[in-house]
């Protein structure tokens, strides 16, 4: 039985990966495309059609070209940087919910790697690991550019993990559980309705607004602003080792999009899905689940890359400004009203 499951796991974990690394991979074109759109362009178009093996051909440049350590950095560290950013990108997705049970040979398999009572805990602690590849990264490259991009970097996501922690306990007062699964569980309400951005609209603003600046992306991409630092904290990095940094980056906005969608948009619950669960196979109902997701996952997708290209850049003092003068004020305040309507009005 202990054999079946770590195999099932296992399983689980290499198709996981698989699909993470693929969705990361053609979000570069997917982001070009968008860009493209946006300012009525064509883009990518001529690797296959519309340009579609255009990420093959960008990740074969990658791998292949030389790659190149500066004199003075600090080698292993150097090596070690993206290392770490890469890997606590993909870890993150353990304990997101994909799905429903699937029922294959009499066994019922959880589209989910782990189920832990912490898995929010989990998320907000990769996170926060994740910044250390970024700084050793740019102070092991022994370049000032480097270092100030990943000064900016790590000053910025400790800022906003603030507020996006405040903003997430609203959430977790009204559902009793640290667990996304259960999080999840809990919108199934109102014929799959009951989501959680009805009842907490600032929360998910001031979320979504610090993924933004948790994962460098426009209008928070002071660490890596080409106008200022070159490219920031990733400067004298190239080939794999600058493909590791910009994978890390897409990864992130994936799962940031999973978590969102989890948290605020109710996961792989979807309107008329208790009508649904009487007439439908469970197994197909679990692929409508995981088809429901993926189209949340890929709306946030989208927002981000658009912000990306219609909002300006900040200045960093109104970057920092927004994070601890606004966003957790109003966290604060968003987590007290919380707690004021159960009190009056219970959960």
């Amino acid at each position: 039985m202990e054999f079946s499951l770590i195999l099932e796991k296992s399983i689980l974990v290499l198709i996981l990966t698989a699909i993470t690394l693929g969705i990361a991979t053609y979000l570069t074109y997917g982001e070009r495309k968008v860009a493209a759109f946006l300012q009525d362009r064509l883009g990518p178009n001529r690797a296959g059609i519309f340009g579609i093996f255009q990420p093959l051909a960008d990740a074969g440049k990658m791998f292949f070209k030389e790659e190149l350590i500066p004199k003075n950095a600090e080698k292993w560290l150097f090596i070690l940087g993206p290392g770490i950013a890469m890997v606590t990108a993909c870890i993150t997705s353990a304990v997101i919910p994909w799905g429903g049970d699937l029922i294959l040979g009499g066994r019922t398999i959880s589209l989910q790697v782990a189920d832990v009572d912490i898995g929010i805990l989990y998320i907000m602690g990769i996170v926060s690991v994740g910044v250390y590849g970024i700084m050793i990264g740019g102070w092991a490259s022994n370049n000032k550019y480097s270092l100030y991009g990943a000064i900016r970097a790590s000053s910025q996501m400790i800022s906003y993990e603030l507020a996006m922690g405040l903003a997430l306990i609203a959430v977790i007062m009204m559902s009793g559980d640290l667990s996304l699964r259960h999080i999840v569980d809990e919108q199934s309400g109102w014929h799959g309705m009951k989501w959680n951005i009805f009842f907490q609209p600032l929360g998910f603003i001031i979320f979504f607004t610090c993924a933004l600046a948790e994962t460098n992306r426009a209008p928070f991409d002071l660490p890596e602003c080409e106008t200022e630092l070159i490219g920031g904290y990733h400067t004298e990095y190239s080939s794999m080792k600058l493909g590791f940094y910009l994978f890390a980056e897409y990864i992130n906005m994936f799962i940031s999009s999973a978590v969102m969608a989890c948290i605020y948009l109710g996961g792989y619950n979807f309107p008329g899905m208790d009508a649904a669960w009487f007439s439908t196979h469970p197994n197909w109902l679990s692929m409508i689940e995981v088809g429901v997701m993926f189209a949340k996952v890929s709306f946030f997708i989208f927002c981000f890359m658009w912000i990306r290209w219609t909002l300006p850049r900040f200045r960093y003092d109104q970057l920092m400004h927004l994070g601890w003068k606004g966003l957790i004020p109003l966290a604060i305040a968003n987590m007290v009203i919380t707690g004021g309507w159960m009190l009056l009005f219970g959960k």
